[in-house]
């Protein structure tokens, strides 16, 4: 009984790493939809409920988070030696933070929605995204501004002319949008083929 106990947790254990290490090829969305194949059902749930495209909602996660599911800003350090308190309580995969959380999850009625679970954060973003497109007029397939929107927030959208580090940012998002759109055209046909589903 204790060794089948063992091997259950272990198994469990197995899982739950598995589902949450980060993909070992993140600049490739067809290499990343092959090891996580469940995460390319999420994200395209969510580009058919948002609108929003998958490879946006990649890009944001990799400029966002890495692909680190339990990723947190790092903490601020007093004389540049002592740990202290973190500059936001931005956290999972989209680095939302609580109260903006809170707020997707009050507005969907999604309540049990946790900011470490892939499924839930690009849900996360496309409501985002779509917010955005409705407040500040922003076309989904401009990705340079909807990540400025989304680093900054609605609110100080506006100011993003004159800060030099969230245009590199979110040109770096661009720019990475764009190479997840085109390996996406190439593999798109055998993702959408594949209708395996493991649990």
């Amino acid at each position: 009984m204790k060794i089948i106990k063992t091997n259950f947790l272990l198994i469990i254990l197995f899982i739950v790493s598995g589902c949450s290490s980060i993909p070992s090829n993140t600049s490739n969305s067809c290499s990343i939809f092959e090891e996580r194949y469940l995460w390319y059902k999420h994200a395209k749930k969510s580009e058919q409920k948002w609108g929003t495209p998958i490879y946006l909602q990649l890009a944001i996660i990799k400029m966002e988070s890495g692909f680190d599911w339990l990723a947190k800003p790092q903490r601020k350090k007093i004389f540049k030696v002592i740990p202290y308190k973190r500059p936001s309580s931005s956290f999972g995969y989209s680095q939302a933070v609580k109260g903006t959380w809170q707020q997707y999850k009050n507005e969907t009625g999604n309540k049990l929605a946790t900011r470490t679970r892939f499924k839930d954060s690009v849900d996360f973003i496309g409501w985002y995204t779509s917010k955005s497109e409705k407040i500040l007029k922003i076309s989904k397939e401009d990705a340079f501004k909807h990540y400025v929107a989304y680093h900054e927030g609605w609110g100080n959208y506006k100011n993003y002319k004159n800060n030099e580090k969230i245009i590199n940012l979110a040109k770096r998002v661009e720019k990475q949008s764009n190479i997840y759109k085109k390996q996406l055209f190439d593999c798109k046909n055998s993702l959408s083929t594949r209708k395996y589903i493991i649990f």
